[in-house]
C-alpha cells in the first residue's frame, strides 16, 4: 500500500498526534555524514554532546553482538572498530528512546524495555544468519527499537489507549483490528512515518510498515528484515513463555526466507537464548 506522506502526516498533525523531531545530536551527525567532512574524532564529539545517547551507546557497543564483548575507553574507538555508519544506526536507535518517553508512566518503561529486548534478538539473529541474509546486526536492532514506535505515541495522545489495548503486560502488543476500531489508527502507519520522518533506510522502513505480516509483495531486504524481526519477537514470546498468536501463519514464510529448519527450530531458539542472557 503506498502512502502520502505529506497527507498522512498533516492528518496525524490534525488529530493530535506528534512526530517527535530528530535530536540536534542526529541532524549533526547525518550533515557530517552527507559532507563527506568528517573523522571519528569529530564524530565522537557531537554524539558525546548527549550524555543519555552516549552511556546507552556505550552499553550496547560493548555487548557482544556489536563490540565482541570488548570494552571501550572512548567514543572514537567506538567509531573505529564497530564502524562509523554502524555506530549512527545505533545511535539513531538509542536516540528514539529519549525522544518518545514519559518517566512517569510505568508503561513506557514496560514499552522500551520489549522493544529493546526485541531488537537485542534480531542483532543475535543477523549475526548469526548474516553471511545467508546480508541484513546486519546494526540494522535489526535499529528495527527492533523502531517497530512499535507509533505505540507510545499513541500512548501519549490518548489516555486510555493502554487500558483498553491490554498493554500492561511486557508480552502484549496491540492488534491492529482492534486499535483502528477503537481510535482509527494504525500504529505500524504511525511507526512507518516517523521512521521516514527520521530518514532511515528505506528496507528498514519497510520492515517497520508490515511487521506484523510477511506481504508478497515485499521483496528483498524487506523481506528479510521482516522475517528477522519476526523471529524475534517469537522468540521473545518464548523467553517469557507466552503464546505468540501470530507464528502458527508467519512460521513457515519467515524461517523459508532467514534458510532455517523446523526440524532445529528449538535448537536455534535456545543458542540465540543463551546468547541473550550473555550479553
Amino acid at each position: 500500500m503506498q502512502i502520502d506522506e505529506k497527507k498522512a502526516l498533516e492528518e496525524l498533525v490534525s488529530r493530535g498526534i506528534k512526530i517527535p523531531p530528530q535530536p540536534s545530536v542526529l541532524v549533526e551527525l547525518n550533515q557530517l555524514l552527507m559532507s563527506g567532512d568528517y573523522d571519528a574524532r569529530v564524530l565522537a564529539r557531537v554524539i558525546a554532546k548527549d550524555p543519555g545517547i552516549t552511556s546507552m551507546l556505550f552499553k550496547a557497543a560493548c555487548s557482544p553482538v556489536f563490540g565482541s564483548g570488548r570494552h571501550f575507553k572512548s567514543l572514537d574507538k567506538v567509531l573505529m572498530v564497530i564502524g562509523i555508519q554502524e555506530t549512527f544506526n545505533l545511535v539513531r536507535a538509542m536516540a528514539l528512546t529519549s525522544s518518545i518517553s514519559d518517566n512517569t508512566r510505568k508503561a513506557f518503561e514496560v514499552f522500551w524495555t520489549r522493544s529493546q529486548e526485541v531488537a537485542q534478538l534480531a542483532a543475535l539473529i543477523a549475526a548469526d544468519r548474516v553471511s545467508v541474509c546480508n541484513i546486519f546486526p546494526d540494522q535489526a536492532y535499529l528495527a527492533g527499537i523502531f517497530h512499535e514506535c507509533g505505540v507510545p505515541l499513541l500512548m501519549q495522545r490518548f489516555p486510555d489507549y493502554c487500558e483498553t489495548m491490554n498493554l500492561r503486560s511486557t508480552c502484549c502488543g496491540p492488534e491492529l483490528a482492534e486499535e483502528d476500531a477503537r481510535f482509527n489508527v494504525d500504529h505500524s502507519v504511525v511507526g512507518y512515518l516517523v521512521a521516514r520522518h527520521w530518514k532511515l533506510p528505506g528496507f528498514v522502513c519497510g520492515a517497520i510498515r508490515y511487521h506484523h505480516e510477511l506481504p508478497p509483495d515485499e521483496v528483498g531486504a524487506v523481506t528479510t528484515l521482516l522475517a528477522i524481526l519476526q523471529l524475534a519477537i517469537h522468540f521473545y514470546h518464548q523467553l517469557l513463555r507466552t503464546k505468540d498468536p501470530s507464528w502458527a501463519w508467519l512460521s513457515e514464510p519467515v524461517m523459508a526466507e532467514l534458510g532455517l529448519s523446523f526440524e532445529n527450530d528449538q535448537d536455534y531458539f535456545e543458542l540465540i537464548a543463551e546468547r541473550f542472557h550473555s550479553s
